[in-house]
């Protein structure tokens, strides 16, 4: 399985950006991929998932409003469209796969991970 984040940037608070996340070798039918980040000095934490199984999408109080994930298939692309930013979404983003659809959006359940894009909100 290999991921590969993009789309992070330098961006000014109230701005927005989409991150994108290639994916390719998935072997699985059920499976759950999502959005984390991981600030400087905290744990690693989930913002948003997408069931491949059903499409149900899952969403941390701190993304409902202002974060939204959508996939397209046929280019093998989750999406992350962030709208508001502030200065404290600034992080690390990464992409994470984990098996079975029904699993919480929580690193904990994911296996796979890409290897981040630095998104940084200035005030």
């Amino acid at each position: 399985v290999q991921l590969v984040e993009s789309g992070g940037r330098l961006i000014q608070a109230g701005g927005s950006l989409r991150l994108s996340c290639l994916t390719s070798g998935i072997p699985f039918d059920d499976y759950k991929i999502g959005w984390f980040r991981q600030a400087p000095g905290k744990e690693r934490e989930g913002v948003s998932c997408l069931s491949n199984t059903d499409g149900t999408t899952d969403y941390t109080e701190s993304a409902k409003g202002r974060f939204t994930i959508s996939n397209d298939n046929a280019k093998h692309t989750v999406y992350l469209q962030m709208n508001n930013l502030k200065p404290e979404d600034t992080a690390v983003y990464y992409c994470g796969v984990g098996r079975v659809g029904s699993i919480a959006c929580r690193p904990f359940w994911f296996e796979y991970w890409g290897k981040g894009t630095q998104v940084i909100v200035s005030s």
